[in-house]
């Protein structure tokens, strides 16, 4: 019997692989725990509630957080996620020198169309074990929040309904305005 060897890849590995041409823009791939993984393609359901998730959240928090769609960040020396909405700390040079890193974000967003399995075991506890305060995944039919990272889970959760409010920072959505 074979065992299969597995590389795992640091940040800068992943940056290099970009730099020279291996990976490019078009690659919808994120580095998770030292692997390089496919993104799903984007569904309609996906793209409209990351859309909305945009519309609604830009406008409120102009000037308090930058709202960043589909962007990377490094969560440490062998995972650079790409969630689909983070709110990250507000700079004035909107970032232009280097990637946000994991303080500097406020809140990330998975929408979960076809990955909900996958954001819930593999992406929430990298998220909770790198202490992030607050996580949102949009599963389509309700929204999950979760909040105070310990060990590497979060010891609260709540799942809002489309009749309920999510607030951020100090400004508050109807869910239905992100669930559509």
């Amino acid at each position: 019997m074979s065992v299969v060897a597995r590389h795992h890849f640091a940040v800068e590995d992943y940056h290099l692989m970009a730099k020279s041409g291996i990976l490019t823009e078009d690659d919808r791939v994120e580095l998770i725990k030292g692997e390089i993984v496919a993104m799903s393609p984007i569904g309609i359901r996906h793209m409209s509630c990351v859309n909305r998730l945009n519309m609604w959240l830009a406008p409120l928090l102009a000037g308090k957080a930058i709202v960043s769609v589909q962007n990377s960040f490094r969560i440490n020396n062998y995972s650079e996620s790409q969630p689909d909405v983070t709110l990250f700390r507000h700079r004035d040079d909107f970032y232009a020198q280097e990637l946000p890193k994991i303080q500097d974000a406020l809140l990330v967003i998975e929408v979960s169309d076809t990955t909900l399995k996958y954001d819930r075991k593999v992406k929430l506890p990298l998220y909770a074990k790198a202490g992030i305060s607050e996580v949102w995944i949009v599963n389509i039919a309700a929204l999950e929040r979760y909040t105070k990272p310990a060990d590497g889970k979060y010891t609260e959760k709540q799942v809002l309904q489309s009749g309920a409010s999510a607030s951020v920072l100090d400004i508050t959505v109807p869910v239905k305005n992100i669930l559509g």
